[in-house]
């Protein structure tokens, strides 16, 4: 998995502060974000602090973060796009290529031996059944079962599957995908993925973003008796 950051880097922090401001002042928003790129870093964050405070997040959907991400699994892809208030651009089994993909495999199945070399040839066996059906029973022509089968192939390609997505989600949208995919109960993989957004996020908006993660990073566990037992230490 690679996570890497698209959007150029601006100063995320004075744009919400702006906004935030601009509720409730006569100023314009164009000389109210001026004064805010001059002045210290503690005036903005006081101002972000008290949006949080009194959960007015409005201001926090003016900014957006795009990231590129590589390797993850469509088990992941499945869970990431659930979050609609987002863009997302995804690579298509379509029309590309993912005999040489690198599978996702969860740590337990490393251990055994085979697995690897089995997954490997998963995507491949898939498609050259499908391409030797089209061919024999539909006496397509190889270039024509080609095509086909890499579409076709899909319906049972397993879900381990590498794949690339270009995502956009704005401030507020990010906030509420951390307390959902940092916890400790969410599945490894997605966890992993929104665990390294945040070290992005924190590293280009760290006001924005200093208290960002699991739902218990801010207050009570959601889970009630689900929950892991471990929550985050806030002390």
């Amino acid at each position: 998995m690679n996570v890497v950051l698209l959007t150029p880097e601006q100063d995320f922090e004075a744009i919400v502060a702006t906004a935030a401001r601009t509720c409730y002042s006569s100023e314009k928003p164009e000389d109210i974000f001026d004064s805010f790129r001059f002045i210290q870093d503690t005036k903005k964050a006081e101002i972000i602090r008290t949006l949080k405070k009194r959960h007015h997040e409005t201001p926090f959907e003016h900014v957006s973060f795009t990231f590129a991400i590589s390797g993850i699994s469509r088990v992941t892809l499945a869970q990431l796009t659930r979050h609609r208030l987002a863009s997302f651009s995804v690579q298509s089994q379509r029309y590309s290529d993912f005999s040489n993909n690198e599978p996702v495999i969860p740590e337990f199945f490393e251990t055994f031996e085979e697995t690897r070399e089995l997954i490997f040839r998963d995507y491949q066996a898939a498609k050259d059944f499908v391409k030797t059906y089209y061919v024999k029973e539909l006496h397509m022509s190889e270039k024509d079962a080609e095509k086909k089968a890499q579409e076709d192939a899909r319906y049972i390609l397993p879900q381990c599957e590498s794949t690339n997505v270009v995502m956009t989600m704005n401030a507020r949208e990010l906030m509420h995908f951390f307390n959902l995919r940092c916890c400790n109960r969410a599945q490894w993989e997605i966890r992993q993925l929104a665990n390294e957004i945040l070290r992005i996020c924190k590293k280009v908006a760290p006001i924005i973003f200093e208290d960002a993660g699991p739902s218990c990073v801010r207050g009570a566990c959601p889970e009630g008796e689900y929950g892991c037992g471990n929550p985050v230490n806030r002390s």
